[in-house]
């Protein structure tokens, strides 16, 4: 492994300042569950990295400015799991924690790692992207950026070298709404997403759909919702709306599934979704966190 220089800065001036100074050339570390594993395997190789552990105000779980939930970029999967504030007001977030990898990772790796990694597969991408989630960006200005133009392809992002993302913010609902994500991997437990889906409905019958590990990046389905608006759900109706889904997104094979059977999948799962998510709307259904696969 090559050895690289380490920095633990205190402040975001501090964090901002190196990264103007390095570059690409270095790396920043948050719970490290994902940078640390390429590190070591050889995939990374920075001349410096950035531990952002020291950056003690970007963690927590708070309702700011009566309008939305803030999540700061340091806060843990396992911190989200136990948040009461996050079982009142995102129930979903919750249910979406659960399905990240095993305890022991979930006890490091944070929200904003997890997207920051860009993976297509990453578990909170799909429930964010139907929670209408805004990334909190630090640079030369402030930036709010919406989740569904965060991202910009495998493992890339609009982040700049010189940018920091300092927290996630949730819109608070007003609206009755019921929501559910579910994925599928090889085995139960602490896999991958061969397929992940998010799904939303509001009582006015707003629909939002995301879909996850299909496509270059996650993916929010427009013209399903736009399909699926104002109209009560019913098996017919889920029926007409499954190719509509399906043209959003475009799998590819790899180790984990092929093409063909994560296309079939993605209905699957976005039938199941949606049934869950409506019957949440009106009071019965699973209770969230129940695995539906």
């Amino acid at each position: 492994m090559k050895t690289f220089e380490y920095f633990k800065p205190s402040t975001v001036d501090e964090t901002l300042q190196l990264l103007k100074q390095f570059g690409d050339k270095a790396k920043l570390l948050a719970g490290g569950t994902d940078v640390a594993v390429m590190v070591d395997d050889g995939m990374l190789a920075p001349d410096y990295v950035i531990d952002l552990k020291g950056l003690d105000f970007l963690k927590g779980i708070e309702i700011r400015e009566n309008n939305y939930l803030w999540i700061g970029a340091l806060t843990t999967f396992s911190e989200i799991i136990h948040s009461d504030l996050v079982k009142k007001h995102f129930p979903v977030l919750f249910e979406a924690s659960k399905t990240v990898a095993s305890v022991g990772v979930r006890n490091r790796a944070t929200l904003v790692g997890n997207i920051c990694s860009a993976v297509p597969s990453a578990d909170s991408a799909p429930t964010l992207l139907i929670l209408d989630a805004l990334v909190e960006i630090k640079g030369d200005s402030d930036k709010l950026v919406p989740i569904r133009e965060f991202f910009t392809g495998p493992r890339k992002t609009v982040l700049q070298v010189s940018e920091i993302v300092t927290g996630i913010r949730i819109p608070l609902e007003v609206r009755k709404y019921g929501a559910n994500y579910i994925k599928l991997g090889r085995y139960d437990g602490e896999d991958l997403a061969q397929v992940g889906v998010a799904t939303f409905i509001s009582e006015d019958l707003e629909y939002r759909i995301a879909f996850g590990a299909v496509a270059p990046t996650p993916v929010r389905a427009f013209e399903v919702e736009e399909f699926l608006k104002g109209k009560e759900l019913s098996d017919s109706l889920i029926q007409e709306a499954i190719p509509i889904a399906l043209k959003s997104i475009s799998p590819i094979s790899d180790v984990r599934a092929s093409k063909e059977y994560r296309m079939h999948v993605s209905g699957v799962l976005f039938k199941r979704s949606l049934k869950a998510s409506y019957e949440r709307l009106h009071g019965s259904g699973p209770v969230y966190g129940t695995n539906l696969v």
